[in-house]
């Protein structure tokens, strides 16, 4: 491993694993199955590593250069690889500072496995299933409260209502955390956004229709314009997404759920209304909101 480890940032090994497929390569998926103590890593935190490249962390450093050993021997012999660092581990001269002890499983992925194929349709259509593997036999299967392995959520979604500073400070900060980001402009400019996110210039309704939130989408509405702030809160509300914030004074709060009510909005979906949107640091400016909201949304996840 290099000196710095970028890769290290990524949590979702999806991404590579459909990037290799493509390219008829074999890549290597190393799973955390069993973990004790206090390591930064938990059960189901994955790296996958082909020939040339590795992504994703398991303890923050300590063993992540002998894991990308073992998976690369797994790459050339085809064999599973159950291996256990710290307590009871015969790699003595491989230490977890934290004192714990963590259980992996090494697997070969070939490029036409059908389990790449089905999480790749899995995410497509933004399903939850659930990854599950004896490192020879993989399926992948809808969540439910007795399936066992690793989850796969969609990807997490967020969907900005607005343009000023404060409305891109959360679009960036969604995208630093790796987060599908949409923004929504009615009459924008033509130009797009000064960053990589889905940009919609028409309607809230036409927005929303093409967006079709769910679950896993959270809506930030940061207009300053209590009409559009209105349209887009009706069908935020209306919808199934996770979260739904609304940015501007608390003293405005009030005025706010009384046209949601003459709307006919549903005192349950009045109950999902995060307003004044994110959590309360005493954010100020623009940089410090996003911090709020995107840890508001990160705090629901959980």
């Amino acid at each position: 491993m290099s000196d710095w480890y970028p890769a290290g940032l990524e949590d979702d090994m999806r991404p590579r694993l459909f990037a290799a497929a493509d390219r008829g390569e074999a890549i290597a998926l190393v799973t955390i199955v069993a973990a004790e103590g206090g390591g930064p890593r938990g059960v189901g935190a994955q790296m996958a590593i082909t020939a040339a490249e590795a992504a994703g962390f398991l303890s923050g450093g300590c063993i992540e250069a002998d894991v990308i050993l073992h998976a690369r021997a797994t790459l050339a012999d085809g064999q599973p690889r159950e291996i256990v660092y710290g307590r009871g581990s015969p790699y003595v001269d491989t230490k977890l500072p934290c004192g714990g002890r963590l259980e992996l499983l090494v697997e070969r992925l070939e490029p036409t496995d059908p389990a790449i194929r089905d999480l790749r349709l899995a995410e497509a259509q933004r399903r939850l299933v659930v990854y599950a593997s004896d490192g020879r036999r993989r399926s992948v299967a809808p969540a439910g409260d007795e399936t066992a392995g690793r989850a796969y959520p969609p990807r997490q979604r967020l969907v900005v209502i607005g343009s000023d500073p404060f409305a891109l400070a959360i679009a960036g900060l969604g995208l630093t955390a790796g987060w599908s980001v949409d923004l929504i402009r009615p009459k924008g400019p033509e130009a797009a956004p000064p960053l990589p996110v889905g940009y919609h210039r028409g309607t809230i309704a036409q927005a929303f229709a093409d967006l079709r939130p769910d679950p896993w989408t959270a809506v930030a509405v940061a207009t300053h314009d209590a009409d559009l702030d209105h349209d887009a809160l009706i069908h935020a509300l209306r919808s199934p997404a996770e979260y739904v914030g609304v940015l501007g004074a608390r003293r405005r709060l009030p005025d706010r759920i009384r046209r949601l009510v003459a709307a006919g909005l549903s005192p349950e979906a009045l109950s999902r209304l995060k307003a004044p949107i994110g959590l309360a640091i005493g954010a100020r400016t623009p940089a410090e909101i996003a911090v709020a909201v995107i840890g508001e949304i990160i705090a629901m996840r959980r």
